[in-house]
């Protein structure tokens, strides 16, 4: 199996670079994973594709201000740091750009001093270990100092920090959205309830690595990046239950999925855990919980492609993805959904 028979061709101009004011009113593409059928529809009409005794799976992670631009002690130099995970109490995994001259012991000053990062070890791919000073509390001064970490291939300014969040975001740990949660608003979350449909939340802390492209042709021979996950009582019971009875799990995006099936056992029953996962779902996974999966249009070639044609299968994928293409759909982060059924 090869990266390359995940490609898709892409205007630059399908790529949204802004959330829509109304979250719901993005548009949905059902696509049937049995027979490639696809149908268009607005997102809030997701409610009409949700039965009562169904499950719907939402990770609860919340975005940081991860990015921070600072400079660099005794010469001035612009430095940009990106938060990837803590590691310990002050110290954190970080990206740092342009990362060749930070050597450990090198310092940079954010916010003329109101914080202090320290380069303390280089590890995998130069990634630095940065041990932060400062006085007070460290979350209250990242969002004075930090900024939400778009995707690159986002250049706009995003007017308000919050549309980079999910309106149910509760734990703080993210280095990017979990992007398919975007499109619910509080009022068609309760009227999903109100249709006897149980939700689920589930933590995933998103990690670059999920939008890193793979560099191998071989797909096999790709390495995910550990992501924290945790699932408590609550949660676990009500999946199992909607399973035992007949109802389905549907994930909000490949990060819900990826978190239960990666605690699952084999008989597909969960149990509350926590851990790292570096599962990667490609062509030939057996899903052992997920039933459906509700999700954005992913970049060509990326591992988050490759998990939905795990789903829907690869031509049915890539067919749908080319009808969105035509049919104008907004693509990424901010874009329109689909839904796989």
């Amino acid at each position: 199996m090869k990266t390359s028979d995940f490609y898709y061709d892409l205007p630059e101009e399908l790529i949204a670079q802004d959330p829509l004011e109304d979250r719901s009113s993005s548009r949905l593409l059902v696509l049937n994973k049995k027979t490639g059928e696809t149908e268009h529809h607005v997102f809030k009409d997701i409610i009409n594709y949700l039965n009562p005794g169904d499950c719907l799976v939402i990770n609860d992670t919340k975005v940081i201000p991860a990015r921070l631009i600072g400079e660099r002690v005794g010469t001035g130099a612009k430095i940009e740091v990106l938060l990837l995970k803590r590691r310990e109490n002050d110290i954190w995994e970080t990206l740092v750009k342009p990362g060749r001259k930070m050597k450990v012991g090198s310092k940079v000053s954010f916010g003329d001093g109101l914080l202090i990062g320290e380069v303390v070890d280089v590890v995998e791919e130069g990634n630095r270990l940065i041990r932060f000073h400062y006085e007070g509390i460290f979350e209250e001064i990242l969002d004075q100092l930090g900024q939400m970490p778009l995707p690159p291939y986002i250049t706009h300014q995003l007017k308000e920090r919050n549309r980079y969040n999910t309106v149910y975001a509760t734990h703080e740990g993210s280095a990017a959205a979990p992007t398919a949660g975007l499109h619910f608003t509080p009022q068609l979350l309760e009227e999903i309830q109100n249709k006897g449909i149980e939700i689920a939340r589930v933590t995933l802390h998103v990690g670059l690595g999920t939008f890193r492209p793979v560099k191998v042709e071989e797909v096999t021979e790709h390495h995910m990046h550990s992501e924290f996950y945790q699932i408590d009582e609550e949660a676990a019971k009500k999946i199992n239950h909607v399973k035992e009875n007949g109802g389905r799990v549907i994930c909000v995006g490949t990060t819900s999925c990826r978190t239960i099936e990666s605690a699952a056992d084999e008989n597909g029953r969960l149990k509350a855990c926590s851990g790292w996962t570096e599962i990667f779902i490609y062509p030939g996974y057996q899903f052992k919980i997920l039933d459906c999966l509700i999700t954005n249009f992913h970049l060509p070639e990326s591992t988050l492609i490759m998990l939905v044609s795990a789903l829907a299968g690869r031509d049915h994928v890539l067919a749908a993805y080319e009808e969105a293409v035509r049919e104008k759909y907004r693509f990424f982060s901010f874009g329109d959904a689909m839904f796989i059924e």
